[in-house]
């Protein structure tokens, strides 16, 4: 009786079909003895390869700065973390946090609504695959806002942006990064929202879309949550825990299918 309930193969086979359809999660696997499928193995191999590749791949600061630059028409600052390598920047998560002499010697003061910074994070593929579709999403919402130029940061962790934001004098920082890869999404982008951003600033100060990418959050249900998430931030002055996310009558309309999954 026991060994019946716990094996997957026990699952009738439409609703494990189903249950597979909804979720790139492995669920329900086969079988063949005791041991998981030859198949459904490798596949396991492939995905954790895949995310180790992701972390320790390199961002191409360059041509990411090159297409942020055709989108916005403005020039795009290239900078880099106290973290000289990814080795370094692996081992010593500090130093990903703020800029190295160089970079914070050429950001330019202002006095802007928003400063805009793109850095890769565990997963540099995230960025140069979803960043500029987010931004193109993005822009156009925030007519009126004065922007400070992007900054794309080399070796960058999330609270590089406060360092940035401050240096700008931006009101409000977000931080587009490449997030922890996993199993089945080894390139899914964070966006990271902070009012009055400076040194000192913590999590719980700020407010977090993740998994934006293809297969999970779509870029223009991003875009809408990140544009109710600064407009409020502006008007309470605030983000980070006492900030909600009441946007559902904003974005539903362009929810993706999956969003309203069926009961099993």
């Amino acid at each position: 009786m026991s060994e019946t309930l716990h094996r997957p193969a026990a699952l009738a086979a439409p609703l494990a079909a189903r249950l597979r359809a909804l979720t790139p999660a492995r669920v329900a696997l086969d079988r063949t003895g005791v041991s998981q499928r030859t198949g459904d193995l490798l596949d396991f191999q492939r995905a954790h390869a895949q995310a180790r590749d992701a972390v320790h791949a390199r961002l191409d600061a360059s041509t990411l700065a090159a297409n942020l630059a055709a989108i916005t028409g403005q020039e795009v600052l290239v900078m880099h973390s106290a973290a000289k390598d990814r080795t370094i920047y692996l081992q010593r998560p500090d130093l990903g946090r703020r800029l190295n002499e160089t970079s914070r010697t050429n950001l330019p003061a202002g006095n802007w609504d928003l400063a805009l910074i793109v850095a890769d994070g565990l997963s540099a593929i995230a960025v140069e695959r979803h960043a500029s579709p987010l931004l193109q999403q993005l822009l156009p919402r925030l007519e009126g806002w004065r922007l400070a130029p992007i900054a794309v940061v080399e070796q960058g962790r999330v609270a590089i942006g406060d360092e940035i934001g401050a240096a700008l004098g931006a009101q409000l920082s977000v931080v587009l990064i490449g997030e922890r890869p996993g199993l089945s999404s080894p390139d899914s982008l964070g966006a990271y929202i902070t009012w009055d951003p400076g040194p000192g600033r913590t999590d719980a100060e700020r407010n977090c879309i993740s998994n934006i990418r293809i297969g999970g959050l779509d870029y223009i249900t991003a875009a809408l949550q990140l544009t109710y998430y600064l407009a409020e931030a502006r008007r309470r002055r605030l983000t980070g825990v006492p900030l909600k996310d009441d946007s559902l009558q904003l974005y539903e309309s362009t929810a993706p299918p999956w969003r309203y999954l069926p009961r099993l």
